[in-house]
């Protein structure tokens, strides 16, 4: 089945669906996958942003790993 047959499938039988609990769901799940938020940066942003991606590029930068071990130990201190 192509995904044009089974969005036609699935508009099909939604459109059939009375339970307004069970659409909520449906809804919610629809919503969760094609939500699309376009985020406005200002200048000042997007030079952070670069910098940032510089130092990386630049191995200027800690893993997970390497946070959770220091945090660890700041726990420990305490």
């Amino acid at each position: 089945m192509s995904t044009i047959e089974l969005k036609n499938l699935l508009i099909h039988k939604i459109a059939l669906i009375n339970d307004e609990s069970l659409l909520n769901a449906i809804r919610t799940i629809i919503d969760a996958k094609t939500e699309t938020t376009i985020y406005a940066t200002s200048k000042e942003q997007k030079q952070k942003i670069k910098k940032g991606i510089q130092q990386i590029k630049g191995g200027e930068h800690f893993t997970n790993e390497q946070v959770e071990s220091e945090i660890n130990k700041w726990l420990e201190e305490k």
